[in-house]
C-alpha cells in the first residue's frame, strides 16, 4: 500500500483539462482541497463515487455516501479502513486560442466560371469542459489526463490529436457549401469569415458535446488561396473585367439617376410654381368674391332701405289720404246733416254769381253795345268763379275773347273713385273726397299719396295708377269701380 497523504489538491499547470493526483489508497480522514473553476472525481476500484465542487473536504463515509455503503459491506464495521482509491481533477476554465487546421487541401468549384481551386483552412477556438464524468469516463479512462496539446506528464494522448480527424471533415465537408450558400466571392472570402466560423460551429460543435467538451468560439482565421495556380490568376483576371463592367455600369446609372433627379428637381419646381400660380389666382379670385359679395351685401342692404323708407313713405301718404277722406266724409256728413250736399252749394253759388251778373248789367250808361259787354261780363264772372254746368259754358264760351282759355276745359280725376271733376273743384261731386288742385298732366298716386305724372305707373313708389277696362279695353284710373267710358262695374 502507498504512503498515506492527508492533503490532497491540484498541482497541474492550468493547460490542463483533467489531471489525476498522483498518490493514492489513502484513509477516509484525508483531506480534498477543490479550488474555484475545478471539479474533482473519487474514484474507488475505477468507479466514479461522487463529484466534488469547490472547497474543503474530509474523506469519510459521511462525505462520501457510497463509500460508506462499500465499506460496511465489505467490513461490517465503520472504521476507518484503507482502501484503493484515486482523485482526478478536472479544470472548468475557458481554454482559449487553441489553434486547428486542416491536414489537406479543400476542393472548391468557382459557380460563376467553374473554374476549380483547392483552398485551404485554419484558425482558432475556445474549449471547456461542460461534462466532467462524461470527459472522464469516454475520453480519458485510466491516464493521468489529458491537455489539448501536450502528450507529457504520462498523458499518451492529447486532444487536439483525438479531435483532428473531426475538425479536419467538418470544415472540409461545410466549408465549400458555406461559400456557395452565402454566394460569396472567393475574392471577397475575407470579408465573411465571421458568418463562416459560424456556420462551422454549428457543424463541430455537437461532436464535442458527445465527450464532455463544448466550443464557446470557433474562429475561421484564413483562407488559404493557391495564389500561384494558373486557375486561380484566371478567375482573378475575369473578376477584374467584371468588376470594370460593373464599375462602368454604376457609374452609368449614377449618371442616369441625376439625370432623372435633375427632371424630378425641375418638374418639382414646375409644379411648385403652378401650384404657386394657382394658389394666387384663388386668393385673387376670392378677394374678388370677397368684394363682390360686399357689394352685393351693400347694394342688398341699400334696396331694403330704399323699400324700407318707400314702405314708410307709401303708410305715411295712406294715413295722409285716409285722413283727408275722413276729413272729407265727415264734411260731406255734417252738411248731410244739414240737408244739403255739395252740389247744391254748388248751384247756390251759380245762380248767385248769374245774379250778380244780371245785376250789374246795363251799369255803363245803356247802348247796345253795353249790353254785350255786360252779357260777356257775366259769362267772365261765371266761368271765373268755376261753377257754370257745361250747358252755360258753352253758351259763353263763344262770346269770349280769342285770346282767353276758358277753365271748363281744363278736367281733373278724383283719387278716390276716378269721376271727371272740373280743374278748380275742391270736393268730389261723387264721393265728398277733397280734391287738392293738380296741374293738368299730374295726379295723386292712391298708393304712397305722392303727386306724380299721369302714366301707367308711380313714380314715387311704382305702384299701377290705371288699368284696362275687361269690358271696352278704355283705361280706368286707379281705384276708380267703374269703368268711366261703358260704365262696367268693376
Amino acid at each position: 500500500m502507498a504512503s498515506i497523504t492527508s492533503v490532497i489538491k491540484y498541482e497541474g499547470d492550468n493547460s490542463t483539462f483533467i489531471w489525476k493526483h498522483p498518490n493514492e489508497d489513502f484513509n477516509t480522514l484525508t483531506q480534498l482541497i477543490v479550488h474555484e473553476s475545478q471539479e474533482a472525481v473519487f474514484m474507488m476500484n475505477g468507479e466514479a463515487m461522487d463529484l466534488f465542487g469547490p472547497g474543503r473536504y474530509t474523506l469519510e463515509t459521511q462525505n462520501i455516501p457510497k463509500l460508506g455503503r462499500f465499506i460496511k459491506a465489505i467490513t461490517g464495521s465503520k472504521d476507518p479502513t484503507p482502501f484503493h482509491c484515486e482523485v482526478y481533477f478536472i479544470n472548468k476554465t475557458v481554454q482559449m486560442a487553441l489553434k486547428w487546421g486542416t491536414d489537406s487541401k479543400v476542393r472548391y468549384i468557382d459557380p460563376e466560371y467553374g473554374i476549380p481551386l483547392e483552398l485551404g483552412a485554419c484558425g482558432e477556438m475556445n474549449m471547456m469542459v461542460s461534462d466532467s464524468r462524461k470527459l472522464l469516463i469516454k475520453l480519458v479512462g485510466t491516464m493521468n489526463g489529458i491537455a489539448w496539446e501536450q502528450q507529457g506528464s504520462s498523458f499518451t494522448k492529447s486532444i487536439q490529436n483525438c479531435f483532428k480527424p473531426l475538425i479536419s471533415t467538418q470544415v472540409k465537408s461545410n466549408l465549400t457549401t458555406a461559400i456557395k450558400a452565402s454566394n460569396i466571392n472567393i475574392l471577397e472570402v475575407d470579408e465573411h469569415l465571421n458568418e463562416l466560423s459560424e456556420v462551422l460551429k454549428e457543424r463541430i460543435n455537437p461532436g464535442f458535446e458527445d465527450y464532455g467538451l463544448t466550443i464557446p468560439e470557433f474562429y475561421l482565421t484564413t483562407v488559404v488561396l493557391p495564389e500561384n495556380d494558373p486557375n486561380f490568376k484566371k478567375i482573378r483576371d475575369l473578376h477584374a473585367v467584371s468588376l470594370q463592367k460593373r464599375v462602368a455600369f454604376a457609374e452609368s446609372e449614377v449618371r442616369k439617376a441625376q439625370v432623372e433627379a435633375a427632371a424630378e428637381v425641375s418638374k418639382t419646381k414646375a409644379q411648385t410654381e403652378v401650384e404657386v400660380v394657382a394658389a394666387q389666382r384663388v386668393a385673387e379670385l376670392e378677394k374678388q368674391t370677397t368684394e363682390t359679395e360686399i357689394l352685393r351685401r351693400e347694394a342688398e342692404r341699400k334696396i331694403i332701405a330704399t323699400q324700407a323708407e318707400a314702405q314708410a313713405r307709401a303708410i305715411e301718404a295712406s294715413g295722409e289720404a285716409e285722413a283727408i277722406k275722413a276729413e272729407g266724409l265727415a264734411e260731406a256728413q255734417v252738411m248731410t246733416a244739414k240737408g244739403y250736399n255739395q252740389k247744391d252749394v254748388l248751384q247756390a253759388d251759380v245762380q248767385k254769381a248769374f245774379a250778380e251778373g244780371i245785376g250789374n248789367m246795363g251799369g255803363n250808361g245803356g247802348g247796345g253795345g253795353s249790353t254785350m259787354s255786360d252779357i260777356l261780363g257775366l259769362g267772365i264772372g261765371l266761368q271765373a268763379a268755376g261753377a257754370m254746368g257745361s250747358q252755360v259754358s258753352g253758351i259763353f264760351a263763344g262770346m269770349a275773347p280769342q285770346n282767353q282759355q276758358t277753365s271748363s276745359d281744363a278736367q281733373i280725376l278724383c283719387p278716390n273713385c276716378g269721376n271727371k271733376l272740373p280743374s278748380n273743384a275742391k270736393f268730389c261731386l261723387e264721393c265728398g273726397s277733397k280734391i287738392e288742385t293738380l296741374q293738368a298732366d299730374v295726379i295723386i298716386c292712391p298708393s304712397c299719396g305722392k303727386k306724380t305724372p299721369k302714366g301707367k305707373f308711380c313714380m314715387e313708389c311704382g305702384a299701377e295708377l290705371s288699368k284696362k277696362c275687361p269690358n271696352c279695353g278704355a283705361n280706368i284710373p286707379a281705384g276708380g269701380k267703374f269703368c268711366l267710358e261703358c260704365g262696367t262695374r268693376l
